[in-house]
């Protein structure tokens, strides 16, 4: 093997950091038009987003230098610490509530969104069990039932925030580990149709969620109601068309659109930049899934398979969500898109799980070229 040639060739996991990047660049760019006309002024927000960035790339560089596996010494600590924060949002006076919702700590005048890090931990937490019970996946008990309480526990308190949506996404992405490790379809798929009964539950029960559920099915009638946001995204898009408003030329950052610049921000680039740039996000998304899953071809082993795959997830799994609500697919519901919306709790989450990208990028490249190691998907295929 040509070892100079793999040394000097363009790794999957760089690509992803220049993706991420370049989705950076225009989430800053869209965020200061966007909030151009908000009473704050516009630089109000982009220095929050700048600052948000820069503790991003030190949570990403720190992550980076890591070693993996010393950490899985902690890995029920960090588990544990999250449940406690996640516990702690719940608690009057000292989780912070707004618009109903409990799901922020404050530290100063610094608010982190807890569920934000708990779905790392849960991630990391999941992969290192999964890793070593691999020998007993197919067994009920150890195999099933305990991973599906780890699941289950992170997105239970997630859910009593309320936050619906962070918590349907981190169970997905749990029960998806779960699923990859082997477990058996008869186990996981009667935990699907169960998850899906309890989410029809809960938003039955919910008077508002029931409501703006059943308003999605006639959006036109209930466009000064329950989807007067998704309304007005996608007069956002129309108004776009292919070639774009111009940039600070939209109308949707005059108040027209609550939330543009963070849970709607991929409409405000639909008005201002057009259908290609709307596209190109949705291509670049779709390249960092394929990069992703081209990465995972190296993993030397099933912790760091799981670590991995359990971050892609995180990062596709939710700009599919966030993309199919602002476009009408799904229901109107808050969730940042990755790298543009602002937000600092996503923002470092997105830097925490770009760490793992390059960390592994690093040993897995290392392992490579030393030859001393076969990946985990070469021994089990």
């Amino acid at each position: 093997m040509d070892h100079s040639r793999q040394r000097f060739s363009v790794s999957p996991a760089t690509l992803i950091l220049v993706c991420a990047v370049g989705l950076t660049i225009l989430g800053l760019i869209i965020l200061f038009s966007a909030s151009a006309a908000f009473k704050e002024g516009p630089y109000a927000y982009l220095n929050k987003q700048i600052l948000g960035v820069g503790l991003s790339a030190a949570a990403c560089w720190f992550v980076s230098r890591l070693d993996l596996e010393s950490m899985r010494r902690f890995v029920w600590i960090i588990g544990g610490g999250a449940v406690v924060a996640l516990a702690l949002v719940a608690i009057p006076h000292v989780g912070i509530s707004v618009n109903g919702s409990r799901r922020w700590l404050g530290f100063g005048p610094v608010r982190i969104q807890v569920s934000e890090l708990g779905k790392l931990a849960m991630v990391f937490c999941l992969a290192h069990y999964l890793a070593i019970n691999q020998t007993r996946i197919h067994e009920l008990k150890r195999g099933f039932l305990y991973p599906l309480g780890i699941i289950f526990g992170f997105g239970a308190l997630i859910m009593l925030e309320p936050d619906f949506g962070t918590a349907a996404l981190t169970v997905a992405v749990g029960l998806s580990l779960l699923f990859l490790s082997g477990a058996r379809w008869r186990f996981v798929l009667p935990a699907v149709g169960g998850v899906i009964l309890l989410f029809a539950v809960a938003v039955i029960q919910n008077p508002n969620r029931l409501r703006r559920l059943t308003a999605f099915l006639d959006v036109e009638g209930n466009k000064q109601g329950g989807t007067y946001q998704l309304y007005q995204a996608l007069a956002a898009f129309a108004a776009g068309g292919t070639e774009g408003a111009g940039l600070g030329q939209g109308r949707q950052q005059h108040k027209f659109l609550p939330e543009a610049h963070t849970y709607f921000i991929f409409a405000v680039v639909g008005e201002e930049l057009g259908l290609f740039f709307t596209i190109g996000v949705v291509i670049i998304f779709a390249t960092i899934f394929i990069l992703g899953l081209i990465h995972l071809r190296k993993a030397p082993n099933q912790f760091q398979f799981h670590l991995v795959a359990g971050s892609l997830l995180l990062i596709t799994l939710q700009a599919i969500i966030n993309l199919g609500v602002v476009t009408g697919i799904f229901p109107t519901k808050g969730m940042s898109l990755p790298f543009l919306s602002a937000g600092l709790s996503n923002l470092i989450l997105m830097g925490l799980l770009l760490g793992i990208f390059l960390n592994t990028q690093r040993t897995w490249g290392r392992a490579s070229l030393d030859g001393h190691s076969r990946s985990f998907m070469e021994v089990h295929s």
